[in-house]
């Protein structure tokens, strides 16, 4: 089975994914956790939970990035493209971790990404090197998803 994620806020870009991700190495804060559900919490692919399939109640918010930041275009080095076996022909799907903000805004790490290889399912989140993107990027007014 398989999970639709739009890569462009106008949906004009569409990538499928396995609906199980399997992480090389877990998540920060998820010692031993390393295979999640990824559902779609929305029709358009812009919105998804990754699920823990291995502990039940712990759930990320994941959306895909260049959706709502259109010059989001982070390098995936390749000793992470070796770890996800992804050879160099084949364009990761990278989703950002979501800080749902109740009444702040709400933000997406840009920092740490999770890459995933969107033939296997093989993922890790991984921390980008430099400064350019925010570890709290504001979602909403700037955004370009629908």
């Amino acid at each position: 089975m398989s999970v639709a994620v739009a890569l462009d806020g106008a949906r004009s870009q569409l990538r499928e994914l396995p609906n199980e991700l399997t992480f090389v190495e877990s998540p920060p804060g998820m010692a031993g956790l390393s295979r999640f559900d990824l559902t779609p919490l929305d029709e358009s692919g812009f919105l998804f939970a990754l699920r823990s399939l291995e502990q039940s109640g712990v759930r990320l918010f994941v959306i895909p990035p260049q959706a709502y930041f259109t010059g989001y275009a982070p390098e995936v080095s390749a000793s992470v493209r070796a770890a996800l076996a992804m050879g160099a022909d084949t364009q990761p799907v990278l989703l950002a971790v979501v800080h749902p903000g109740g009444q702040d805004v709400t933000t997406a790490n840009l920092l740490a990404p999770v890459v995933v290889n969107p033939a296997t399912g093989a993922a890790a989140q991984v921390v980008l090197d430099g400064d350019e993107w925010p570890l709290r990027a504001p979602l909403g007014a700037g955004s370009d998803a629908a």
